[in-house]
Formats: structure tokens, sequence, C-alpha cells
């Protein structure tokens, strides 16, 4: 494949770039890239959520509107090699943190793609000709190994996996990680699973701790020590359009999220501008 990128013009963007990613639906992803984002801006690192699901749901967590997201939205910035983030790109109630919405037309958007040049490059590309004035990007992957999913991957550095507490934990994970080596070798040298989260965990069972430690000997270090409980305030939140830490800032889930942003920062100061 060719280096050249469709609408390319300029280097590799200077976030840390993270796509969170698992085939499997409902198993906190989502919840995951909303909080973790929100509470990275909380701590003062500035933040995009780029959502690249067709549902949507990351971009409803955090308030945006499918009305809203009908005028700009991902769909428009990949299928325009010529319009920069910054034009689909959204301020939030939480001070730092920003989402690149998605819309319902991103389903369309794998189709159109397909028949383009470097079709798996079009977000790489949108990052690269865009001012990415950000400590974080957290891209939303959809719960598949398609075309969207692929560019998530291929424009990100990192990838950050969320595994849920349960019984088929890592039904799924292996051929994301295939997938994963596929990218790194054709697509995107630079890539690394950077991180796996423990999620929904349910202190009540002595499978969640059993699915924890297998977990952990499967990805080693890569394992966070902080482990995101299963609690009826993270589901409740995204009603309101809500990330945890505005919803309920002293619930368990918005503790361990704000545990979790600090791992993933690693103590590193936001970028000075």
């Amino acid at each position: 494949m060719s280096d050249q990128i469709p609408g390319s013009t300029g280097p590799r963007p200077l976030p840390r770039v993270i796509a969170v990613a698992n085939q499997k639906g409902g198993v906190g992803k989502t919840t995951t890239v909303v909080n973790l984002g929100a509470c990275l801006a909380e701590l003062g690192y500035r933040t995009l959520i780029v959502d690249l699901d067709p549902q949507g749901n990351a971009s409803t967590g955090v308030g945006i509107t499918e009305e809203r997201r009908r005028e700009t939205s991902m769909y428009h910035v990949l299928i325009d090699d010529e319009l920069p983030m910054e034009e689909a790109t959204f301020p939030t109630d939480v001070p730092n943190l920003f989402i690149a919405p998605a819309s319902l037309d991103l389903a369309a958007a794998e189709v159109e793609l397909r028949s383009g040049f470097a079709a798996e490059l079009y977000l790489r590309a949108a990052f690269e000709r865009s001012k990415l004035d950000y400590d974080f990007v957290l891209i939303d992957c959809p719960p598949s190994l398609g075309l969207l999913t692929t560019n998530g991957l291929a424009a990100a550095q990192e990838v950050l996996i969320p595994i849920q507490c349960e019984y088929y934990a890592l039904e799924g994970t292996g051929q994301l990680l295939v997938t994963l080596e596929k990218v790194r070798k054709k697509l995107n040298r630079s890539l690394e699973l950077s991180t796996v989260v423990c999620v929904m965990y349910d202190a009540r069972t002595n499978l969640a701790d059993r699915v924890i430690e297998v977990v952990r000997e499967n990805f080693g270090d890569k394992v966070c020590k902080t482990v995101v409980p299963r609690t009826v305030r993270l589901s409740e939140a995204p009603e309101l359009g809500q990330p945890i830490i505005l919803f309920d800032s002293s619930s368990r889930g918005a503790i361990a999220y704000r545990e979790l942003a600090k791992e993933v920062s690693g103590g590193t100061p936001p970028r000075n501008r």
C-alpha cells in the first residue's frame, strides 16, 4: 500500500491518540471513553473524544443531540478529504472536554469509503490536516472489526481494551489482537496495545475476581490497577447526557474513573499552550 494518504498535509498529531476497542458490544467501551475522557479533562488535560460508532452513544453521553450531529459529524470529516476536524468538534459541559460526534450516516460511510483510495487511512488523514491542540484523543471504535474500527486503529498510537468482569470476558479478544497485529504490520507500525481495563466488576461474585486474575495472567502489566465497578449510577448518567463526574461526582463510578485517568495519564503534566 502506498504511503501517500488522501488529504494529508502534515505530520502525525502530537496528542496521545488512544483507540478504545472491543469487538463485543455491551462491555463498557463507550462508558469508558466518556468517563475516562471527562476525568482526564478534569485533571486539566485538553481531551477530544472522536465518536466513530454510528450508534453515537459517546456523543449522547456528553449531551450532543442527534439534531446537532446531523449538521456536521465524523461522517462529513471522513467523506470530505478537505474538511478539518475543527469543523465537526463541539465543546461539552466539562471544561477541557470536546467531542467530534457520530451520526447515523456513519453506517453508510463504511460502504462509501470502500470505493476510495486507502480507505483505512481516512481518519489519519483527517487528523493530519487538522490542528489537534489536545493532550489526549480518545477514539470510540464500533463494536466490530469493520472499516471504521480499522480507521480508528490506523490513526491511533495506542489501544485501550475494556474487558468486562464476566464469564465470556475474553471471548473475541483473540480476534481483536489478530486485527491489531495486521494493522500494525500493514498500516501503522507505531500502534501498540498499551492498556487493558477491567470494568463492570461485581464484588458480590467470586467469578469477577477470577476473571481479573485471568486477564492479568494474559496481559500482565498492561492491566490497570483500577477496576471499574458495575453501578446503577454509571448506567443512569447517559440518560441525562452527562459523564459520571457531573451526574454523581461522589459515586463509586466517578471515583474509579478518576483513578483510571491518573493511571492512564501517568502523572504527565498537561502541555503548555
